[in-house]
C-alpha cells in the first residue's frame, strides 16, 4: 500500500516539473510579447522552470523517504536513501543559488520551490496588470 503511496508520489514530483516547464513557458512567452526584452523573457524562464524543479525535487525527496520507511529496514536501503537525499539537495541549492545568486545561509527567509513558483506567477500577473492599466490611458 505504502509503496503506491510512493509512486503516487514520484508522479506528482514528475507532473509538478512538466507543469512548471509549461508555465515557465507561457510566462517566458508572455513576457516577450509585453516587450520586456529577450534577456528579461529568458531571465523569466529560467526563475520559473529553476523554481518548479526545485519544487517536484521535494516532492521526490519525499516519495524516497516514504518508500525507504515504508520497506524492509536494511542499512543497504538507508545508505541509498541517504546518497539520493545528498544528490538532490545539493541539486536543489545549486538551483537555488543560480536563481537567487545568493547561497541559501544569506538570506534572510528561507524559500521553497513552490514559494519561488508563487512569486514568478504574481510578478506576471503584475506586469499584465500594468500593461493593460498603461493601454487604457
Amino acid at each position: 500500500m505504502f509503496t503506491d503511496v510512493a509512486v503516487v508520489f514520484e508522479a506528482i514530483g514528475a507532473t509538478t516539473m512538466v507543469v512548471g516547464f509549461v508555465i515557465a513557458l507561457v510566462l517566458g512567452i508572455r513576457s516577450l510579447q509585453r516587450r520586456e526584452g529577450g534577456q528579461t523573457a529568458f531571465s523569466v524562464l529560467r526563475n520559473t522552470l529553476g523554481a518548479a524543479i526545485l519544487l517536484g525535487l521535494e516532492v521526490l525527496v519525499a516519495a524516497d523517504l516514504i518508500r525507504t520507511i515504508t520497506s524492509k529496514p536494511s542499512i543497504e536501503d538507508a545508505l541509498i536513501l541517504g546518497i539520493i537525499v545528498l544528490i538532490r539537495t545539493v541539486l536543489s541549492m545549486s538551483i537555488q543559488i543560480e536563481i537567487e545568486g545568493v547561497v541559501p545561509w544569506r538570506r534572510a527567509l528561507l524559500r521553497s520551490g513552490g514559494q519561488l513558483l508563487g512569486d514568478a506567477v504574481a510578478r506576471d500577473a503584475a506586469a499584465t496588470a500594468a500593461t493593460k492599466a498603461a493601454a487604457r490611458d
